[in-house]
């Protein structure tokens, strides 16, 4: 297997260690966008996850922050990238803790929009998993590498609110979730591979990790599950 990441004809264009850019054009912009409601969804489910466990406010706050910039938290210390995206960009820490304490009080409202969320949550699924394929490339990743960063930045923060929660993290459990941040990353590797347009390439990559995200919601796709109940005494 060859170790040298994928040769990208041009200049990566998403980079999570820095999503303000001084002068970003329309697609930049489009995508930072989409970062920022992606985030804020993330700490507002979390909020609801904290409330379901009788946290007070502070922990509403950090279950937020945690959920939505712990993936690439931990992606960034796990290969060696710093700073971390909150840290060069505390406004992040600020826009997330605000999105869960807001969802204190409008929590009552928030089934009305179960399938909103559900659809943000998928976007902002495919959105980090491309962020985090393209830190790994930054850094010369091998391939394998560059897959794993991507579903690490997609998945681990709702791992880390799950475990917080004292819950089987939803990524060990029967959705696909994982998987789709697998075959995203691997779609978006192939269109690089293919030397086609970066624009294109992310915009196909994303939209077909979230069409499959959301046909395996609509017709319960899972993965199969393993089942052992004997006792070995």
């Amino acid at each position: 297997m060859c170790t040298k990441p994928l040769s990208v004809a041009a200049p990566v264009s998403i980079q999570s260690r820095s999503l303000i850019l001084s002068s970003p054009d329309q697609s930049e912009l489009i995508l930072q966008s989409a970062f920022v409601i992606a985030i804020v969804v993330e700490a507002m489910t979390a909020a609801l996850a904290a409330g379901r466990r009788n946290m007070d406010w502070v922990g509403v706050s950090l279950l937020g922050c945690v959920t939505a910039l712990g993936g690439g938290s931990v992606r960034d210390i796990l290969l060696g990238h710093h700073p971390l995206t909150w840290v060069e960009h505390p406004i992040y820490l600020v826009i997330t803790a605000g999105a869960a304490l807001i969802t204190i009080f409008i929590a009552p409202l928030m089934h009305h929009l179960r399938h909103v969320f559900l659809l943000l949550d998928a976007v902002g699924l495919v959105l980090f998993t491309v962020i985090g394929c393209n830190v790994a490339l930054s850094m010369d990743m091998p391939y394998l590498i560059v897959i794993a960063s991507g579903m690490i930045t997609g998945c681990v923060g709702g791992v880390l609110r799950d475990i917080l929660c004292t819950q089987v993290p939803l990524l060990f459990r029967a959705e696909l979730y994982a998987t789709i941040s697998v075959f995203t990353g691997t779609v978006y590797l192939l269109g690089l591979w293919a030397k086609l347009n970066h624009d294109l390439v992310t915009l196909v990559a994303m939209a077909s990790g979230l069409l499959l995200r959301m046909l395996a919601l609509r017709y319960g796709w899972s993965m199969p599950k393993f089942v052992y109940t004997r006792d070995l005494h």
